[in-house]
C-alpha cells in the first residue's frame, strides 16, 4: 500500500504531515501521541481556533486569547510533535511532499498525509456580498464583526436624521442556524441590556435586529420542539424572526428581502452572513491532485476510512468532507481524527484496520440568551436553564487548557451578575476592515 518510505532509510520514522489546526487536525495529532511517528502539523494560523464559540468574541462576551491558545502549547509535552506556520498552495502526491508558503517556500515530506483545512463561508453564488456581510470563520471575522456591531452604536450617537440612525442601529443576521440564532440573541441582549444606560442621544433598546432565513424555522436540524421554543425566545428577546424570507441583494446600506409577499428592502448598516458554508479551497486543489470527486458544496467524497479513492496514504476529515449522516460540527472532527489515528496506528503496526468510520451524535445545543438555551442531548429535548448549564459544561470541557477553562466560566458568570460586557474594543484596524459599514462623512455642527 506505499506506506514505506521512498528513500528507503528503514531507520527514518513514519512520517504524517497534518494540514488544518482545527478540531480534526489536533485530535489527530493527538491520537498518534505514543506512535513511531514524526508529527508535522501545517497551519496559517499560530492558534487553535474554538470556533462554536467566536460569536461570544464578536458580541463582547469573551476575548479572543480565550478561544484560541497558541498551537505550540498544545503540544509542549507531546515531543513527536512539529508545529509549522505557513499556507499550503499545493500538494504533491505522486512525490508525497506539501508545498508550503512561510518564511520560505517548503516542501514537506509525508508517508501519510491528513487534511483537516475546514470550511469557509458560501454566499451561493453571491462572493459580492462578502465584505458588506461578513461571516465568522476566524478570529480576524470575529473582531471585524464585534467592531461593526460596535461601531454602529457610535456612528448612531452621531446621527443627524432619524433614518441614518434607524439604518445604524438594525442588525441583520441572515442565517438561522445554531451561529445565527445565538448571535442574534446576543446582539440584543447588548442592545437592551448592556448598552441602555451608556448612549444619551438615543436608547440603545431602540435597536432592530432581524433574523432571517429562507427555512420556515429557526434552527432546522433540532427537533421541532426545540425550534418553536427557540423561536419563542428569540421573540422574547425582541429578535424579529422572518421566516421564509431570501436575501436577494446585499450592499453597504442594506439588505433587499423576498419573501411570499414580495420583494423589500431593509436599510440596514450591519448585516451579518451565517447563511451557508463550503469546503476550503483546499478541497478544490487535493481534488485536482488526486482525481477525487467533490459534492455541490466542494466536499470531497472520501471512502469509508476517511481516504482518498486512490491514494489509501491520504486522509481528509472535518468539514471538507461529505460522508452520509456526518454533520459538519466540531464533534464530527474530533471523531474522525481519533479514527484516523487508529487507522495509522493498525497500519504501521501491520495490525487489522479498525471498521469503517461511523459518527455518534452526541446532540445539538444552542443558547439563546443570557441563561436559556435548547438542547437535544441524551436522548432528552432540554430547554431553558437546565439546556443552558449542558450546553456551559459540553462547551467548556472541550475547550483547550484549564486556564481558558476557569477563565471562560469567570467571565460568564461575571457577565451575567454585572450586566456588562469588558470586550469592546474597537482597534483602528478594526475600523479599517468596517470602513464600508459607514457613511462618507459631512461636516456638522454638534449642539452641546
Amino acid at each position: 500500500m506505499g506506506w514505506t518510505s521512498k528513500d528507503n532509510d528503514e531507520r527514518r520514522r513514519h512520517r504524517v504531515v497534518i494540514v488544518g489546526g482545527g478540531f480534526g487536525g489536533v485530535r489527530a495529532a493527538k491520537a498518534l501521541r505514543r506512535l513511531p511517528v514524526d508529527v508535522t502539523l501545517i497551519d496559517r494560523n499560530n492558534h487553535h481556533l474554538f470556533q462554536p464559540l467566536l460569536y461570544q468574541v464578536a458580541t463582547g462576551m469573551l476575548s479572543p486569547g480565550q478561544i484560541a491558545p497558541a498551537m505550540r502549547s498544545l503540544f509542549r509535552g507531546q515531543d513527536n510533535v512539529r508545529v509549522l506556520m505557513g499556507d499550503v498552495h499545493g500538494f504533491d502526491l505522486e512525490q508525497r511532499v506539501v508545498q508550503v508558503a512561510g518564511q520560505h517556500e517548503l516542501e514537506v515530506p509525508y508517508d501519510t498525509l491528513i487534511v483537516a483545512a475546514g470550511a469557509t463561508h458560501s454566499y451561493f453564488g453571491h462572493d459580492e456580498w462578502a465584505p458588506d456581510a461578513p461571516g465568522m470563520k476566524t478570529l480576524d471575522d470575529a473582531n471585524r464583526v464585534r467592531s461593526r456591531i460596535l461601531l454602529a452604536f457610535e456612528q448612531a450617537e452621531q446621527a443627524q436624521t432619524p433614518e441614518e440612525r434607524a439604518a445604524l442601529l438594525t442588525f441583520v443576521v441572515v442565517g438561522a442556524g445554531p451561529t445565527g440564532v445565538e448571535l442574534a440573541g446576543q446582539i440584543a441582549i447588548l442592545a437592551r441590556k448592556i448598552l441602555k444606560k451608556e448612549h444619551r442621544s438615543f436608547d440603545p433598546r431602540e435597536a432592530r435586529v432581524v433574523l432571517l432565513d429562507a427555512a420556515p424555522s429557526v434552527l432546522p436540524p433540532f427537533p421541532e420542539k426545540l425550534r418553536r421554543h427557540a423561536e419563542k425566545d428569540l421573540r422574547k428577546l425582541g429578535v424579529d424572526v422572518e421566516l421564509g424570507a431570501m436575501a436577494v441583494g446585499i450592499d453597504a446600506d442594506g439588505i433587499d428581502v423576498r419573501d411570499e409577499a414580495g420583494e423589500r428592502r431593509v436599510p440596514s448598516r450591519t448585516v451579518l452572513w451565517a447563511a451557508g458554508v463550503q469546503a476550503s479551497p483546499l478541497a478544490a486543489m487535493l481534488a485536482e491532485a488526486s482525481g477525487t470527486s467533490t459534492d455541490r458544496a466542494g466536499r470531497l467524497l472520501v471512502r469509508h476510512d476517511l481516504t482518498l479513492p486512490v491514494h489509501p496514504e491520504v486522509f481528509a476529515i472535518g468539514d471538507m468532507v461529505a460522508r452520509p449522516g456526518v454533520p459538519g460540527v466540531a464533534q464530527a472532527a474530533i471523531q474522525e481524527g481519533r479514527h484516523v489515528g487508529k487507522v495509522i496506528a493498525a497500519r504501521i503496526g501491520e495490525q487489522p484496520e479498525p471498521p469503517a468510520f461511523r459518527y455518534k451524535d452526541k446532540g445539538t445545543m444552542a443558547t439563546i440568551g443570557r441563561t436559556h438555551a435548547v438542547a437535544n442531548v441524551f436522548g432528552m429535548k432540554l430547554t431553558g436553564l437546565l439546556a443552558f448549564y449542558i450546553w456551559g459544561f459540553v462547551h467548556i470541557a472541550y475547550l483547550v487548557g484549564w486556564g481558558n477553562r476557569f477563565e471562560a466560566v469567570a467571565r460568564w458568570m461575571w457577565t451575567i451578575v454585572a450586566r456588562n460586557r469588558r470586550e469592546r474594543l474597537i482597534s483602528q484596524t478594526s475600523l479599517d476592515s468596517s470602513a464600508r459599514a459607514a457613511p462618507a462623512p459631512e461636516r456638522v455642527r454638534v449642539h452641546a
